[in-house]
């Protein structure tokens, strides 16, 4: 019988393929046994000043990331002079139940992660500042998010993606606002998930996906009808990290 891979061992890491189905890909652990973050840091204030005044934290390095390291696909973009920096905003809407984050659903037409959640951002654009301005700006023009209610607050580590990104995280405290005006290329619909959900490791899934070329492990956190896993997952996983200190 084939050695299954734990989640603390190197697996040959692979890109997914076109039309790859991660709903359909079984449950290889439930990571509940995983601290818990303290109830105070799930508050804004603690939250904030969590971010602002870091302690001594390691970040989880994902399967994604290792194959974008071992096949040098941003490099190899960047030889080919395409952007390669980008950003997203982890928008925590401020709620009196607690915070929510903020998501959308990507349009299933796009090149890159078609129909996948994610944070809104994109590529940094030649006149953006820093990756705040590329968070924001992004924000702006795929949901409609007025930059005046965002309140950032820190950023994550860098998240190196297979289409080619170093992604910066931009946390980011946000009123909340009453609609959002979607660009309707990109985003096929927004939502809210408590941020009490997605930081609870007995919401993250451990998914295996084994090919030929090897197998490939990553994150997913299903929430009622949605699939929020890969680049998302790994990002709020990053978070959870943070917070759990």
């Amino acid at each position: 019988m084939p050695k299954t891979p734990k989640p603390e061992e190197d697996v040959i890491n692979v890109a997914t393929p076109p039309g790859f189905d991660a709903q359909a890909i079984p449950i290889h652990e439930i990571r509940s046994n995983d601290k818990k973050v303290s109830p105070q840091f799930l508050e804004p204030e603690a939250l904030k000043l969590r971010l602002q005044n870091q302690p001594d934290w390691q970040p989880e390095i994902t399967d994604e990331n290792r194959h974008v390291i071992a096949a040098d696909i941003i490099a190899k973009r960047q030889a080919a002079g395409k952007v390669t920096k980008a950003a997203v905003l982890i928008p925590l809407v401020l709620k009196e139940e607690g915070l929510s984050v903020l998501l959308t659903q990507r349009t299933n037409h796009l090149r890159d992660h078609a129909g996948q959640i994610s944070f809104p951002g994109g590529r940094m654009d030649p006149e953006d500042l820093s990756p705040n301005d590329t968070a924001l700006r992004e924000s702006e023009e795929e949901i409609g998010l007025d930059p005046k209610r965002v309140e950032i607050v820190g950023h994550l580590p860098q998240y190196l993606t297979v289409s080619g990104y170093s992604v910066t995280p931009v946390v980011g405290l946000v009123q909340a606002q009453a609609e959002y005006v979607l660009d309707e290329f990109e985003v096929a619909d927004v939502f809210e998930v408590p941020l009490s959900f997605l930081l609870d490791p007995a919401n993250h899934q451990v998914r295996l996906w084994q090919s030929e070329q090897g197998g490939r492990r990553f994150y997913s956190m299903p929430y009622e009808n949605r699939f929020i896993w890969g680049a998302t997952a790994g990002m709020l996983r990053n978070l959870y990290h943070l917070l759990k200190v």
